[in-house]
């Protein structure tokens, strides 16, 4: 058998995608009026993919409250997309993140991603509020006693920064499982296999809600660097190798970014995974991209 022969017995990566995928995406609320047009450039262009939800982040401590809310309902209010709106335990008491969720419920939101939140001040270490939830644990619990939200939480394939091992991890996971959430959103990757000990292990444990991988294009590392610090992701060394000398070079650093997010997904596809998350830090390009690598199409 020669060359050619052999490789002809394996398909490409996306030859079977059939588009029987949901996804989700991520956005953080604009702090200019040029952000907010890119914001929304990005959403009219996802928009026709038609995901089941799309998110919009809490900046630490509560920062971008107001930012959030104003974000959350324009696109109640001007698209046809079901906003999930970011909630945290940091810097607020019970009564004031209640107000918060009362609000939103009133506003139409029916869907809180809800997290323990990150410290105000970067490399500090946590602490709950006095007179706040403790934990997302406690904070899933206290949403869903204000309201029949849908809740999705945060998981973590590799050990959350604060976490002593992976078992605690999972333990934790479970107890906000237990709290009422409805499913576990995991923290970005960029190992297929890592995500199946994580989802096997997860149900080794008794968790039996749904487990969504998080997707990170990375066309950043140093940006990328940042975000792993903070959620425990190791940055392989293949990664930063594959990055070396581009800086100057944002076009060949798109196209790179997209190979490695897209072959992750096709593993995780193969792998029997159809629901993805995309974190698009506002952008559409690539997860537009990887999207319709997937199979999925805009539909009108």
């Amino acid at each position: 058998m020669n060359a050619l022969e052999s490789l002809g017995r394996h398909l490409p990566l996306f030859a079977e995608a059939r588009g029987d995928v949901q996804v989700s995406f991520e956005f953080f609320p604009p702090k200019t009026e040029k952000m907010e047009q890119t914001l929304w450039e990005s959403i009219k262009t996802l928009e026709p993919l038609q995901p089941r939800f799309v998110s919009v982040t809490y900046g630490a401590g509560g920062s971008t409250r107001e930012r959030t809310h104003a974000t959350v309902e324009r696109i109640l209010k001007e698209t046809s997309l079901t906003p999930a709106a970011h909630l945290t335990c940091v810097g607020a008491t019970r009564e004031e993140v209640d107000e918060v969720a009362r609000s939103y419920w009133d506003a139409g939101v029916r869907h809180i991603v809800a997290l323990r939140g990150d410290p105000t001040e970067p490399g500090s270490k946590y602490q709950p509020h006095p007179g706040g939830y403790r934990d997302a644990v406690e904070l899933v619990r206290g949403l869903k006693e204000v309201a029949p939200f849908d809740i999705s939480v945060a998981a973590y394939p590799e050990c959350h920064p604060d976490s002593s091992t992976r078992q605690f991890d999972l333990e934790n996971l479970k107890r906000k499982v237990d709290a009422g959430a409805d499913r576990a959103i995991t923290q970005f990757f960029f190992s297929a296999d890592c995500f199946f000990r994580f989802r096997d292990d997860a149900a080794a444990a008794g968790i039996d809600v749904e487990i969504v991988p998080g997707i990170l294009p990375v066309s950043n590392v140093a940006t990328t660097r940042r975000f792993a610090a903070s959620c425990g992701a190791a940055i392989p060394k293949w990664l930063d190798d594959l990055f070396e000398g581009l800086d100057d070079l944002p076009a060949a650093r798109q196209l790179i970014a997209a190979t490695v997010a897209a072959e992750l997904c096709g593993q995780l596809y193969a792998g029997g995974e159809r629901t993805f998350h995309f974190y698009t830090l506002n952008r559409a390009e690539l997860s537009y991209a990887i999207c319709h690598l997937l199979g999925a199409r805009a539909k009108s």
